[in-house]
């Protein structure tokens, strides 16, 4: 490739990521906030209302089956109506949905709130993907999944200290509990962002005033379609590979949100029980998760490289995460196992985004994007559920993680067996 049009390709996609990424990493990690905060709750809320953990298990996943029955149809909207709009409606009304959580009296405004989060957040995460193929080729995708979905990392760094803070400081202020002014505060936000899409986000890059003629037409050449072309949603439905994409999916998801929903309780059971404390430990996986994020995302787009990227990190994190039910109680060793655990599990997490988007093209993606994470945040139902029952039942979440474990060893095989095609990429791998 000549050398000028990699210099000019180089400065284009880091004007395109200084200009989209930080808004969309924003997005996200309220939004990562938003539907895990509930753990931190929990250690003031359950006491307040009398929850079991079976309640609190099946409230935290009930989140999933609203988001799930709305995904789809918001992520095939996406291309019809537009980005800008799509995020912009998702933001605001998972903020204020989020922000009522503070009127949580019983079990049953607890499982209507928390199913309604997942009704108006659903297709964010899925719209944010599909959107994101509009401005980068294959051979950048790994780096710029690495670098918004830093945001559940950086929501566990900062969440963890800052929900713990807000619980503890404004305690019985106003007459409001710790935890009802954390989901307020929390949840405002999001309207403000939602307001801010309208006008910072273009829809396409054909959209976008910030960009030149000459480098709208680089970034269409970049994207000149290699994947399979699915032409309509119903032949995305009918892929097979979609489903074992899907599959794989599912089992990561139910280790991702074991550790995000359930992080917490472990920590304080291992015997940390101040909140601002618990908060500070929990932040300590997603440290090191950020950093092995950027550094295997940048290998794997080096080497072009994606199938063992997601199993080898996904079995990984299925053996400490049953090897931290040896050592519970044990805080250093616990610590030690999940923060091996979290690290992997969102190692794997990051690089299986490039298979979607390097397997389906066209508009039809949004649907074969949305399906597969439809699907697969089912096991963000599955995994708080099974933990909740199961420390009900035996008053340790011990055999709820073993279980997760397992899926995860089953994930890291399904990942092993994705075998897409691999696909001659048109630009310098090395910049």
């Amino acid at each position: 490739m000549n050398k000028n049009i990699i210099e000019l390709k180089a400065s284009l996609y880091k004007k395109i990521s200084w200009r989209i990424l930080p808004f969309l990493l924003i997005c996200y990690i309220f939004a990562y906030l938003d539907r895990v905060n509930i753990g931190f709750a929990k250690l003031q809320m359950q006491s307040d209302l009398g929850f079991s953990d079976a309640v609190y298990g099946l409230g935290a996943g009930i989140f999933f089956i609203g988001y799930a029955l709305f995904e789809i149809p918001s992520n095939l909207l996406l291309p019809k109506i537009g980005a800008r709009k799509t995020f912009s409606r998702i933001l605001i009304f998972w903020g204020l949905t989020s922000a009522c959580m503070l009127f949580v009296k019983n079990e049953t405004t607890f499982y209507i709130l928390r199913f309604l989060l997942g009704v108006f957040e659903a297709g964010f995460a899925p719209g944010m993907i599909f959107y994101l193929t509009y401005w980068y080729g294959q051979d950048r995708m790994a780096r710029v999944m690495a670098t918004v979905m830093l945001a559940a990392p950086l929501a566990g760094i900062f969440g963890g200290p800052l929900s713990g803070w807000i619980m503890s400081s404004f305690h019985a202020t106003s007459s409001l509990a710790g935890w009802q002014w954390m989901f307020l505060i929390e949840g405002v936000p999001c309207v403000l962002l939602g307001i801010m899409a309208l006008r910072y986000l273009p829809d396409r890059p054909s959209d976008a005033k910030w960009l030149t003629p000459e480098e709208k037409q680089l970034v269409a050449e970049d994207l000149a379609p290699v994947g399979t072309q699915h032409h309509s949603f119903k032949q995305v439905a009918k892929d097979p590979r979609v489903y074992l994409m899907a599959a794989a999916y599912f089992c990561l998801i139910c280790g991702i949100y074991t550790l995000g929903f359930w992080l917490p309780t472990i920590i304080r059971e291992a015997g940390v029980t101040d909140i601002m404390q618990v908060g500070l430990y929990s932040a300590i996986p997603y440290i090191v998760a950020v950093i092995a994020m950027q550094v295997f995302s940048r290998r794997s787009d080096r080497l072009n490289e994606r199938r063992w990227h997601t199993a080898i990190p996904t079995l990984i994190g299925a053996l400490f995460l049953a090897a931290s039910t040896i050592f519970s109680g044990q805080l250093l060793m616990s610590m030690i196992c999940l923060t091996i655990a979290t690290t992997t599990v969102w190692v794997a997490y990051t690089i299986f985004w490039t298979l979607p988007s390097r397997y389906l093209r066209g508009d039809s993606a949004a649907g074969g994007i949305a399906l597969i994470n439809t699907i697969g945040l089912m096991g963000g139902f599955l995994s708080p559920t099974i933990i909740g029952y199961t420390k009900t039942a035996t008053g340790s979440t011990q055999a709820g993680l073993l279980v997760m474990a397992a899926l995860l060893l089953l994930g890291s095989l399904l990942l092993a067996a994705n075998r897409l095609p691999v696909y001659k990429l048109k630009s310098a791998l090395a910049h």
